[in-house]
């Protein structure tokens, strides 16, 4: 059996087709441009067109598709919302799928699909016995996906595992969701440049600062990592005091510092209860950028 995904994202939509009976081994993957500029009928139509040149290359159509979308259905509307492809909201996007595509199809958020894909193909296949896989996306955004016994969990707003919009930081900055003091807003990779900028009204990339974190040549740029670590630990403490996952996946650039598994990991003591004790494991991903559309096939 074929299983098609497609992962829609702001710049680009990727299809990818994996077999099931092969070990899940990819068989066709492709890509074109999303020209989101030129609006959500044109999504549509780069979708279709992507589908086509897939199907023509092996000689088949989908039977079923899934998609990973930068947004969620909600469940009680049916159109989306959430979206940083804001031509994509309010639109019913899964019923103008199945009609365009004439086949059914099932649609989760990109979070969603990354964790999936980690907890099915990617971390989780070394941890066998994870029942509750959460994955982390910690990058430009912060989101995250819920996985139990291999299924993705959407919830009943269908925003399941979205702890980047939880208040961390009280009076913080604001969020476009109409909250201040998002998570997003503060342990992102935008919101630490825009901390660090703020601190001294030179701006740079979270890359520069971490480089003059561990040279220890700038007081802000310590300040900045210090200040990711606190939250992070505060943050990551929530997800597993209400969760208590088995399998923690952490994407995205700022899920590549790995301070984050080291000195963040023993931030996370300082709030958890459980007596100060962690033993979740923690760890980076395994499938790289390949995690959305792997899900998305997943689905």
């Amino acid at each position: 059996m074929k299983l098609w995904g497609i992962d829609l994202g702001g710049t680009k939509i990727e299809c990818a087709v994996l077999d099931s009976e092969n070990n899940l081994s990819v068989i066709a993957r492709k890509r074109v441009p999303t020209e989101a500029d030129q609006g959500y009928d044109h999504i549509l139509s780069q979708i279709v067109k992507l589908v086509n040149l897939v199907s023509e290359e092996l000689g088949e159509k989908p039977n079923k598709i899934g998609f990973a979308t930068p947004g969620v259905l909600d469940p009680a509307t049916q159109t989306m919302k959430n979206c940083n492809t804001v031509c994509m909201n309010g639109n019913p996007m899964h019923e103008d799928l199945e009609k365009v595509l004439g086949v059914p199809v099932k649609i989760a958020n990109d979070a969603n699909s990354f964790a999936l894909a980690e907890a099915l193909m990617g971390a989780g296949k070394n941890y066998p016995n994870a029942e509750l896989v959460f994955g982390v996306i910690m990058g430009t955004g912060v989101g995250g996906g819920l996985v139990v016994h291999g299924k993705v969990i959407g919830g009943h707003h269908g925003i399941g595992g979205e702890w980047g919009h939880n208040i961390l930081e009280e009076n913080g900055d604001a969020c476009y969701c109409g909250k201040s003091g998002c998570a997003e807003k503060v342990i992102s990779g935008s919101g630490l440049e825009n901390f660090y900028e703020k601190q001294t009204g030179n701006r740079l990339k979270l890359k520069e600062i971490l480089e003059r974190y561990e040279a220890k040549t700038d007081i802000h740029a310590e300040a900045t990592i210090d200040r990711m670590l606190e939250y992070y630990g505060r943050g990551i403490s929530t997800l597993i005091n209400v969760l208590d996952p088995d399998l923690i996946v952490i994407g995205g650039g700022v899920g590549n510092i790995d301070l984050l598994y080291t000195e963040g990991y023993e931030r996370i003591k300082k709030y958890i209860f459980n007596n100060k004790k962690v033993t979740t494991p923690i760890v980076k991903p395994l499938l790289g950028d390949s995690a959305g559309v792997f899900g998305a096939a997943l689905l």
